[in-house]
């Protein structure tokens, strides 16, 4: 479960930031999680849970913004919304498909107290 070692290193880091700002505590972590990020949301819910005990962010809200994919494809150009890593071009069929957007994942921002 990457998951689990996900959700470890974004505490480690938003806990970073709020000690260099010498934060009391964290109120608010915000996640971009796209859709092509190989996250399973529940296993990382369930492992942010875990992590955030006895640190500056046990009763920090984790708000967690979806990117949808999109696509542009190398043969004809045309830019569509992907919903896997490996959808044809709708236009021209091609499978030479460079990915745009959804692969992100990224701790967005932090509040801190």
């Amino acid at each position: 479960m990457h998951e689990l070692s996900i959700a470890q290193s974004m505490v480690e880091l938003a806990e970073q930031q709020a000690r260099q700002h010498n934060a009391e505590a964290i109120e608010e972590l915000e996640l971009e999680i796209g859709c092509l990020a190989g996250i399973e949301l529940f296993a990382l819910d369930f492992a942010l849970e875990s992590s955030v005990k006895g640190t500056m962010l046990e009763n920090a809200r984790i708000v967690r913004r979806h990117i949808d994919g999109q696509g542009r494809c190398g043969d004809c150009e045309a830019v569509f919304t992907v919903s896997t890593l490996f959808t044809p071009c709708p236009v021209c069929g091609s499978y030479a498909v460079n990915i745009l957007k959804g692969k992100e994942l990224r701790l967005k921002s932090i509040v801190i107290k």
